[in-house]
């Protein structure tokens, strides 16, 4: 064989083997949802930030099917396997969670997003830059108009059982109720069983072949 001939069925050999590899590239990226999807899930445990822990499990399921390019798909109701990575308490509570592995009807998968919404809450939780969950505690404006009421309705009740100088104590302990009462309202972070979570994947996920 001349060395012409050699060269040109090497290189046929070359363009078959690397337009094999971009076909079957393109196979195995054929049955994967791609990072960045956004969907629906939904809480199946209650999470309430006054008696959860760092570590604590929970668990969600799909609320949607997900549909590969190659029709695969994971079909909507579906588990999903999470994890509490931080609850940090105070006037403002914050939870973070991490998810795991989700069933896709062909076995268990690594399962990596992050919440960016709660949906059909009103306002009352707002996501913060790495995915964490907060609830709006009350402003400072807030707060002293609590005091101020607080303070108000105390000093009637005293007026009414012991004149002046009981109106002033009591003045006092219903301004500190009031503050007291406002800071609790923000205190607790609670997602009951059924609330959605919009969530956003952070890798790709592979859906096995039956």
């Amino acid at each position: 064989m001349s060395t012409r001939c050699l060269h040109s069925v090497l290189a046929f050999v070359v363009i078959g083997s690397v337009s094999l590899l971009a076909q079957d590239a393109t196979q195995a990226a054929s049955n994967v949802i791609p990072q960045g999807t956004e969907l629906l899930i939904q809480l199946t445990d209650r999470l309430d930030t006054h008696n959860i822990r760092t570590g604590d499990p929970f668990h969600a399921r799909l609320v949607e099917p997900l549909v590969a390019a190659n029709g695969v798909t994971i079909d909507g109701g579906r588990k999903i396997k999470g994890h509490v990575s931080a609850v940090e308490p105070g006037l403002h509570t914050r939870l973070l969670l991490s998810f795991d592995e989700v069933d896709t009807g062909h076995g268990w998968r690594p399962f990596f997003a992050t919440v960016i919404g709660v949906p059909g809450e009103h306002g009352l939780k707002e996501i913060g830059e790495e995915g964490e969950i907060g609830r709006k505690g009350m402003t400072k404006e807030q707060i002293a108009e609590a005091v101020v009421v607080g303070a108000g309705e105390g000093a009637e009740a005293g007026m009414h059982s012991g004149g002046k100088r009981a109106a002033v104590h009591a003045a006092g302990e219903g301004a500190a109720n009031g503050a007291f009462n406002a800071l609790e309202s923000g205190r607790d972070l609670v997602l009951d069983q059924g609330t959605a979570l919009e969530i956003r994947l952070d890798r790709n996920l592979t859906i096995p072949r039956r």
